[in-house]
């Protein structure tokens, strides 16, 4: 087979791969707390039939040599954790993270689950949870007869409970951080899980040491930059049909050569 009909299906397979990562992009532009995706490619292996800087005749050598690359893949998918536009909503449950860090959530297998989206809510026992129903780490509960909940940048949740005007301290949110938290492994559900490669959870109170500051009545969006993706898509499209022509003129030359031989 042709090397070159090899090479530009490397090239097919990874636009596909890229496209199928915008398309998640895109599908997601309203989704709170998201974060975009982009494709790492890197070229494969090159066939070397002489090295640079290889002896030549009388004692001269090669400025450049002969290496002829074998295509390309997909080397990973990272999370671009940049800031999305705050939305303000004014319901008093709804927190946006400014800066770094995650809410913590526990998973119904035992672990931690991290997310951005701060759409809270009260269940049937009074507990802050996320819209999956997830309670808050560490548990705040929400007296039934609270009116007024008030969260602080620095995470305090206060309430007017049983008619006093005094507010009530009902707990402390934190945010965990990491090190590398492109690392976290996306679970759906706008959660995340820590990975090997995301290193171990540091917690705080917002707004000390780096994490960021919460603001009650607004929700972080999306990331997405629907411009950027229309030109990542146009950009991967006319690479895929690139790849194409290779495959179809490749295809042509094996072709011509086979009809020139008989």
């Amino acid at each position: 087979m042709n090397p070159a009909m090899w090479i530009s299906k490397t090239g097919v397979q990874a636009q596909d791969a890229k496209l199928q990562a915008i398309a998640n992009n895109l599908a997601n532009v309203n989704t709170v707390g998201f974060k975009r995706d982009r494709v790492m490619l890197e070229d494969l292996f090159y066939q070397v039939d002489s090295q640079p800087g290889a002896q030549k005749a009388e004692g001269t050598t090669s400025p450049v040599g002969t290496m002829l690359g074998t295509g390309t893949r997909v080397v990973g998918t990272q999370k671009v954790f940049t800031n999305g536009n705050l939305q303000t909503t004014g319901q008093s449950l709804d927190v946006a993270i400014v800066g770094n860090g995650f809410l913590q959530v526990a998973m119904p297998n035992g672990e931690t689950g991290y997310t951005r989206a701060g759409q809270l809510q009260v269940n049937a026992e009074g507990k802050l949870v996320n819209s999956q129903g997830l309670s808050l780490q560490p548990e705040i509960t929400v007296p039934a007869t609270a009116t007024a909940v008030s969260i602080s940048e620095s995470g305090l949740v206060t309430a007017t409970v049983g008619g006093s005007t005094a507010p009530t301290e009902l707990g402390q949110l934190q945010l965990a951080g990491f090190i590398n938290p492109a690392g976290l492994m996306a679970r759906g559900e706008n959660l995340f899980q820590e990975t090997a490669a995301s290193g171990t959870p540091t917690t705080g109170n917002p707004g000390t040491d780096a994490f960021g500051k919460l603001k009650q009545g607004a929700l972080e969006g999306s990331n997405v930059q629907v411009v950027e993706e229309m030109v990542d898509m146009i950009a991967a499209q006319r690479s895929y049909e690139m790849n194409t022509k290779v495959l179809s003129a490749a295809d042509n030359m094996l072709q011509s050569l086979a009809q020139a031989v008989r």
